[in-house]
């Protein structure tokens, strides 16, 4: 009973749990449609609500709501997904119109709403003095009616300190500020602390050996700060300036003889003050090289090579210059062209020998490529006209490419002197066989004001003052006006005018307008005045030879004559007090440079010779004759030889006689050790020794060493010479009782102080008169000054 009891009961609670599951599951399956399609109503509403239904632009008050939507990367109907949010909000701050911007959906809309940056209604420059507001204007990119952005900002406030710093102000300070006005526009104020100029103090060179401190001072464009620096603007540090002197540099030593030259480094390190700069250059110099052989030879058939040899300058033995290979090139090349080889290139092939220290040059004539010039682009030049750059080409727009002849182009451009850098680019024209030259150019300051300063024993205080522009008009002509003045009676002033490429030629024609005032009464006894001009021609024969020829106009008046207590002259029998004379004359110049620096020259000669005619009307008839010649020859590396001689002859011819105003008076530099006209003819009144009169011919000639000092830093500027001198006058031009008539030689010996000194070069002179008359006028000590800017 119990089993069946107990099977009973376990069988009734098996039926309770079947009936309970059985319910559970029942309940399951009814309700599983219904959770199913809940589910799939809610996924089509999410899909729904993540599209974009409308899109909407707020807070635009300039900006039209097309322009927003176009830069946005979603349109209506698209699913709004972040990274194409993201990517608009990029798009939007880039194009510098808004200062905010905000993207935000609620349901299936979009609102954009942006904040847009301010128009600028004026820009204003306060605190400059030193930078007027047109230079700063120029610079900035931000101008009226532009749209204000602080990145905008930023970069137009480097902009005006990068001005400043090329003016020398690296300490300058610039803070930019906004004044909104009305209408979401603003006022740009850029206040500028200019602080002082940061000057050049010193200028070092370090491992010269050939070419001195101050030699070398005169090659580069940047200056030390002097006395009078306040005339020009070369001791500002300059960057740009500092890249051109460490070029100029190197063109020099190469120039020279120094093939191997390098400027290993040109440093500029700023002081603590903040107020100088320090520049040092170092240079390795090489050793001295010579020409060796010089050959021609061409790959071009039909081509005589025994037609290009006259056009070759560099010749075996002379110190090697890298300026005359490429002149040589340059004009083998043109020669070429004119025998009908348009496409023909010049190859100088060069051999170094160092042990000799010579180098072998071989032109190699062959065929270039066939490519012609389609255009030539000039851009840069404000102020400069088109044609004054053109010219500088001897090519044209049509005619066959010459890499060469484009090199040489762009060294003429550079050596013009008004333009700062010159950048010729090539790029393919509108076929294979056409390029275009892009010219691209930088305009430095053409114009300056010069001032002038010294003494000498002769003339006492002496100064000028120039305005010169070096390019007229931007037409490259220059233009001078100067004045001279000394206490001692002499003033003079000129106005000078000269056309580099007169009728488009490599002539340089020009004019020279002058009066001078002339106290000449404590050498020969009178004032004279002279008004007058001279209109010129020159051109260059070659590298070193110039011919100049010239027409003058003078007129000459005589006043102020001297007499003694007796009442006799003290000048010459022929001047006479208010005599009006007037010449007009026709003459040349020849000269001939070879000189390796054209202030401080080492080695090298000069020479000249010039001839003047009288007698193109006027009261004269005469003619005049000139002849110098200078050599210099390195004894060491730092001891230099010089000479010089000069010579002078007139004489008359027709139906008008000279006076003592035509011809010629011993000068100080003439022979050491003796005044201005101390020595040769004077007037003799019963043994009263009157003032000198002019000789029909002179002649002088000096020899002078010039060294260091041991012991002393070159970087000082100081140096020594020993000298010995000699010269005579010839006859007097009138023939009179009245005048001792004393053509003996004159010599002196004696030594000499110079000095590159911050105030300009200095020289004093101590000389002995060897060989005398009794009424000759002497003096021990000379010392003359003069500064130039």
């Amino acid at each position: 009973m119990s089993r069946q009891f107990g099977d009973k009961n376990y069988s009734m609670n098996v039926q309770k749990i079947n009936w309970r599951g059985m319910k559970l599951l029942l309940a399951v399956m009814l309700s599983f449609p219904l959770l199913a399609t809940p589910g799939t109503m809610i996924g089509a509403s999410q899909v729904q609500a993540a599209s974009v239904g409308k899109i909407i632009v707020n807070g635009n008050q300039r900006v039209e709501d097309e322009t927003v939507l176009s830069y946005l990367q979603f349109v209506p109907g698209d699913r709004y997904d972040a990274s194409k949010v993201d990517s608009s909000l990029k798009s939007l701050f880039a194009t510098g119109l808004f200062s905010d911007v905000n993207i935000s959906r609620k349901g299936r809309v979009v609102t954009i709403r942006v904040v847009e940056n301010p128009i600028i209604n004026k820009v204003v420059f306060e605190g400059n003095s030193e930078v007027d507001d047109a230079t700063l204007v120029a610079e900035i990119q931000l101008k009226p009616r532009s749209v204000y952005t602080r990145a905008r900002v930023r970069s137009d406030t480097r902009r005006v300190l990068n001005v400043y710093q090329r003016q020398g102000l690296f300490a300058a300070n610039v803070e930019p500020k906004i004044i909104r006005i009305n209408h979401n526009r603003v006022n740009l104020v850029f206040e500028v602390d200019e602080g002082s100029k940061t000057t050049v103090k010193n200028i070092n060179f370090i491992g010269n050996r050939a070419f001195s401190d101050s030699q070398l001072q005169d090659i580069v464009t940047t200056s030390e700060t002097g006395l009078f620096s306040f005339m020009s603007s070369s001791n500002i540090y300059d960057p740009d300036r500092l890249n051109l002197d460490r070029e100029l540099l190197r063109q020099y030593y190469i120039k020279n003889g120094y093939a191997d030259a390098r400027v290993i480094s040109a440093v500029a390190d700023l002081a603590p003050d903040g107020q100088n700069f320090f520049i040092t250059f170092t240079i390795d110099e090489g050793e001295l090289y010579r020409f060796g052989n010089i050959d021609l030879e061409t790959s071009l058939a039909s081509l005589n090579p025994e037609l290009l040899r006259n056009e070759i300058t560099t010749f075996p033995g002379e110190i090697y210059n890298a300026g005359k290979i490429d002149k040589t090139t340059e004009a083998i090349t043109l020669k070429t062209a004119e025998e009908g080889f348009a496409f023909a290139q010049v190859r100088p092939v060069v051999h170094r020998d160092p042990l000799a220290r010579t180098i072998d040059i071989n032109f190699v004539v062959e065929q270039g490529p066939r490519v012609y010039i389609e255009r030539i682009d000039i851009t840069g030049n404000t102020r400069t006209r088109d044609y004054v750059i053109r010219r500088e080409f001897r090519l044209a727009e049509g005619d066959a490419y010459n890499r060469l002849l484009v090199k040489r182009a762009k060294d003429r451009l550079k050596g013009l002197g008004f333009l700062k850098k010159v950048t010729i680019k090539r790029s393919r024209g509108s076929a294979p066989d056409r390029v275009v030259l892009n010219v691209a150019v930088v305009e430095d300051s053409s114009g300056e004001l010069g001032f002038s300063a010294g003494y000498s024993t002769s003339d006492g205080v002496i100064g000028d003052v120039s305005v010169t522009e070096r390019n007229l008009m931007g037409r490259g002509q220059f233009l001078q006006l100067k004045v001279k003045g000394s206490f001692t009676g002499k003033g003079q002033i000129d106005l000078s005018f000269t056309e580099p490429r007169f009728l488009d030629q490599n002539l340089a024609a020009g004019f020279d307008i002058f009066h001078r005032i002339a106290d000449l009464s404590s050498t020969l006894g009178y004032e004279k005045i002279e008004t007058g001009g001279k209109l010129r021609l020159s051109m260059p024969l070659n590298d070193e030879v110039r011919l100049t020829t010239y027409y003058r106009f003078l007129r000459r008046e005589i006043t102020s004559v001297d007499f003694d207590i007796n009442n006799n002259s003290l000048a010459a029998d022929d001047i006479i007090d208010g005599d009006v004379t007037i010449t007009s004359a026709v003459g040349y110049g020849l000269t001939y440079d070879t000189r390796n620096h054209f202030k401080k020259p080492t080695r090298g000669l000069f020479g000249s010779v010039a001839q003047e005619f009288a007698g193109v009307g006027g009261d004269k008839q005469y003619i005049r004759s000139y002849l110098e010649g200078r050599a210099y020859y390195p004894i060491t590396e730092k001891i230099t030889f010089a000479s010089r001689a000069k010579a002078g002859h007139i004489s008359g011819w027709g139906s008008k006689s000279l006076d003592s105003t035509d011809g010629f008076t011993s000068s100080a530099d003439c022979v050491r050790g003796f005044e201005a006209g101390g020595f040769g003819p004077r007037t003799d009144n019963a043994g009263v020794y009157g003032n000198a009169v002019g000789t029909d011919a002179y002649a002088c000639a000096t020899a002078e060493i010039r060294f260091p000092f041991p012991f002393i830093p070159d970087n000082l500027g100081l140096s020594g010479a020993v000298f010995a001198d000699a010269g005579m006058m010839f006859d007097p031009v009138l023939s009179s009782s009245t005048i001792i008539d004393d053509d003996t030689i004159r010599a002196s010996v004696g030594v000499g102080l110079l000095w590159d000194s911050p105030m300009g070069p200095l020289r004093m002179d101590f000389a002995y008169a060897l060989q005398e008359e009794k009424h000759d006028k002497t003096q021990l000590f000379s010392f003359g000054a003069q500064t130039k800017f």
